[in-house]
């Protein structure tokens, strides 16, 4: 990892799970010779340092933001300080709450349970955010204009912090994405799973499955075409390295 540190591009991605891993952005990351660190959070591996990074992404995870776990609160700060330096930070359902707390904006319980594959529409800021139009213009649609397919699968939902911009909304929850500056975006969704992380994480949630199945196989080639597109804008053209993946 020390040589491929010397270039344009280098990201951290937090787990806070071992079952919910980085999906397509690390199949993204990999396919563009772009380094990445991957780092468990509830593991015992020694944090690397985290100032050779340019680029912060945190997944998600069953626990709520407001637990009292000591890694979240230095998630919390880790993303506070990524914000204010201007770099790159994406959070992806629980990263996206830690990014809305880490802000000063509140996270709390949701009126139910949102999991599955279901709707969002772009709200007024979102349709003129030129990385949520490439998230619609590479989406599979409903028909409706500014309104595509997305993944999902949790039970909380943040406040939009007053210092951002809210992008995003579903009909059973008004927050789903927002953008703090210019380098920041949280998703309430998840954009960065694969085919078999859908089928694992809904056999546990206990899902129709044969409908689930049948909506996979309908939405995810279009879904990851999608995230790969954002990924593009997100992570920006970088120098070509070899290495530096775990």
């Amino acid at each position: 990892m020390d040589n491929a540190m010397n270039i344009d591009m280098s990201v951290l991605i937090l787990k806070n799970i071992a079952s919910e891993g980085p999906g397509t952005i690390v199949e993204y990351l990999r396919l563009k010779d772009i380094p990445c660190y991957v780092h468990e959070m509830t593991g015992t591996e020694k944090m690397p340092d985290v100032t050779r990074f340019n680029a912060l992404v945190m997944l998600g995870g069953p626990m709520s933001v407001n637990d009292n776990l000591a890694y979240l609160r230095y998630e919390e700060m880790l993303a506070r300080a990524f914000m204010m330096a201007g770099k790159k930070v994406l959070g992806l359902c629980l990263g996206a709450q830690i990014m809305a707390r880490a802000l000063g904006a509140s996270v709390y319980k949701g009126p139910d349970i949102e999991a599955g594959w279901s709707d969002i529409s772009l709200c007024d800021d979102g349709l003129h955010d030129p990385l949520m139009l490439m998230l619609e213009n590479n989406a599979a649609r409903n028909g409706t204009a500014g309104a595509f397919k997305v993944f999902q699968w949790h039970g909380e939902t943040f406040n939009v912090p007053e210092t951002a911009r809210r992008l995003a909304l579903s009909g059973l929850y008004p927050n789903q994405a927002f953008r703090f500056g210019d380098n920041a975006y949280a998703f309430q969704f998840h954009i960065e799973v694969t085919e078999n992380m859908i089928v694992e994480w809904m056999t546990e949630a206990g899902a129709d499955m044969k409908k689930l199945k049948a909506e996979t196989k309908k939405f995810y080639s279009q879904y990851k075409k999608m995230a790969y597109a954002f990924y593009d804008q997100f992570f920006g053209p970088k120098t070509p390295c070899t290495g530096g993946e775990k």
